[in-house]
């Protein structure tokens, strides 16, 4: 089994493709472990406020089948690929780590850079594995965020409620 970080990210409809996103995902997964919920400025374009978050789960899959799947569940969701890159989005899910790999396997980076770039990933991050090294690195989670420069960008919790749970500090659900 290996261990993995998704970002998940929204800022049309919110909540309705937050939450389908993380049904298909404990579907494909099991047990998640799941950060709050971010609300932050759009990065690189205007428009509407996203919502983001993490997630740790483990997987048998190997890495092809995971970024296939999760480009499937955003097809589910109204995902358009033909868009610019800094657009709206229905679902967004980023694979962030797969274990310890680093470096490009089959197209993916690993870490994904954003971690150490995008507040609305590192906070849930250090919010959910905070003694957790990135891989590669020698630093936990929560020293980078401990790092980071939180002028570049604001972020702030949301309460949302998700089979009837509030995630507003990290869960773990079955």
């Amino acid at each position: 089994m290996t261990d993995i970080f998704l970002g998940l990210g929204s800022n049309t409809q919110k909540h309705t493709h937050l939450c389908n996103g993380l049904d298909a995902l404990a579907e494909t997964f099991g047990q998640l472990r799941i950060s709050s919920v971010y609300e932050s400025l759009p990065v690189g374009f205007d428009g509407r406020n996203f919502y983001n978050l993490v997630v740790a789960a483990r997987t048998s899959l190997s890495l092809s089948e995971v970024s296939q799947r999760l480009k499937q569940i955003e097809d589910d969701n109204g995902r358009l690929r033909d868009g610019p890159k800094f657009s709206p989005r229905t679902l967004d899910i980023d694979i962030l780590t797969y274990g310890e790999l680093t470096g490009s396997h089959q197209g993916i980076e690993l870490p994904r850079d954003e971690i150490l770039y995008n507040a609305f990933v590192l906070q849930p991050l250090a919010e959910l594995a905070p003694e957790q090294t990135l891989p590669g690195s020698q630093r936990t989670y929560a020293q980078l965020w401990a790092e980071y420069d939180k002028s570049k960008q604001q972020l702030w919790p949301v309460s949302f409620i998700w089979r009837g749970r509030n995630l507003c500090g990290a869960i773990a659900v079955p």
